[in-house]
């Protein structure tokens, strides 16, 4: 519970894995009250353990078993005093357990249901199981991640998952409240991350991408738009798209006689000249030779040098919560400031905290 601009809201949380959990840690670093509902038992091996979960910070934690009446009651009285619930079962098993939108919206007529899954709540492949890759490589997403002639690049979970799944639950929830009446979100991340690729649709039916693996101008087909390795090792991204940052690249990096910037032929022969080049420095030597120029050349950071980055650092980009380094909250706002994220609960950890300040008992 934060001082942000959501903090009138009211968020109850189904507990879950991936997009749906962090929708719902959006909310609470932007100050709503995020009541996570836990089963009785283990939670998900895949995760790290509870009190190290930082998808959960800022929430408070309310134990219920959803195979016992009482548990559904405890989720319906939650909801009747709540503005948002969210959940993330495959279609229909909310239903069978009594805390489908049906029974929650006559509970609660205007509260916001959000609904978070991979395929969505209908079409044949529903009721299926299925993960961040699976949704990507049906969007055709994954497909167009990768280098010439290799085979498609897998983008850790942060593409579906959190990107086409968790923003677009979050943006859906905001846009019902704004209509101040009750709804259902079908957030499905195959809709998301279709949704993520409109440019290179749009591209592609201008005749300017081609469906094909790095041959393009951001897939690393354009020698300009790519990832070079240093003289220890590392990388250094490149990003010189306009002309005049292209200038500004080439004359940091001291080489003349170039083909064309958009000589397409020459490409290969470009990189080549780039490659060596960027293998005549450290890493870290190239990160101050291009330091605050537009040349848009930048060090390939670990998770953990991230941290300590001047710039990341200046702006508090990173931040030590509860004696865990973490990203903090985004994004900014003038006024009211977020207060900083709670600790991750343990499950159960504020059942009659919650129960007796929102009047259940």
């Amino acid at each position: 519970m934060g001082d942000g601009p959501l903090r009138d809201l009211r968020v109850v949380e189904l507990a879950g894995i991936g997009p749906g959990p962090f929708a719902a840690m959006l909310l609470a670093d932007l100050g709503a009250d995020v009541v996570r509902v836990d089963r009785p038992g283990p939670g998900s091996p895949l995760g790290p353990p509870p009190a190290g979960d930082l998808v959960n910070r800022g929430k408070r934690s309310v134990e219920a078993d959803l195979k016992q009446p009482a548990g559904v009651e405890t989720v319906l009285a939650l909801a009747e005093r709540a503005h948002v619930l969210i959940e993330g079962f495959r279609p229909g098993v909310a239903e069978r357990l009594g805390v489908g939108p049906e029974p929650v919206l006559a509970r609660n007529p205007a509260l916001v249901y959000g609904r978070m899954t991979g395929w969505g709540q209908d079409g044949p492949l529903a009721a299926s199981a299925g993960h961040d890759i699976t949704y990507l490589a049906r969007t055709g997403t994954l497909h167009a991640i990768g280098r010439a002639g290799g085979p498609p690049q897998v983008p850790v979970n942060l593409l579906g998952d959190y990107g086409g799944g968790a923003l677009y639950l979050v943006v859906g929830i905001l846009a019902a409240l704004r209509g101040g009446r009750g709804q259902v979100v079908d957030a499905a991340i195959v809709d998301g991350a279709a949704h993520l690729g409109l440019i290179l649709h749009s591209l592609l039916g201008a005749g300017l991408w081609r469906d094909e693996r790095g041959v393009n101008l951001l897939d690393t087909g354009a020698p300009f738009y790519d990832v070079y390795e240093t003289a220890d090792g590392r990388h250094v991204a490149v990003g010189a798209l306009e002309p005049q940052f292209y200038a500004e690249l080439v004359a940091r990096l001291g080489l003349t006689g170039l083909p064309g910037q958009f000589d397409v032929a020459r490409w290969p022969a470009l990189r080549e000249r780039f490659a060596a080049a960027f293998r005549e420095k450290t890493r870290d030597e190239w990160a101050a030779l291009f330091d605050g120029t537009d040349a848009c050349v930048a060090p390939v950071l670990s998770l953990t040098e991230a941290r300590s980055d001047p710039h990341l650092a200046a702006r508090g980009t990173f931040r030590t919560l509860h004696g865990v380094p973490q990203p903090a909250p985004a994004p900014r706002f003038s006024h009211p400031v977020p207060a900083p994220a709670g600790p991750p609960p343990l499950p159960g950890q504020h059942t009659a905290e919650v129960l007796r300040e929102w009047g259940i008992g």
